[in-house]
């Protein structure tokens, strides 16, 4: 189980069993993100329940961001 949560940011993207969607809020262990009505009947998300295991991505420029810092923190250590 990786853990995302120090890349979900409030306004930022977080994407919800393949479903990219705006982060609303975020607290320790939990997010927020609303769904619009089309969204919501598009996808698989309408079945999922408070509780319900489903798969989380973090935003992929999240984690580039992290990956460039570290090596530039590489490059200043040495």
């Amino acid at each position: 189980r990786q853990i995302v949560e120090r890349y979900i940011v409030e306004k930022g993207s977080v994407c919800v069993e393949g479903v990219s969607l705006t982060v609303a809020s975020v607290k320790p262990r939990a997010f927020t993100a609303s769904l619009i009505p089309h969204t919501l009947a598009s996808t698989t998300l309408k079945d999922k329940r408070p509780g319900d295991k489903v798969n989380i991505e973090a935003d992929i420029l999240a984690k580039h961001i992290e990956k460039l810092m570290d090596r530039d923190k590489e490059t200043t250590e040495t």
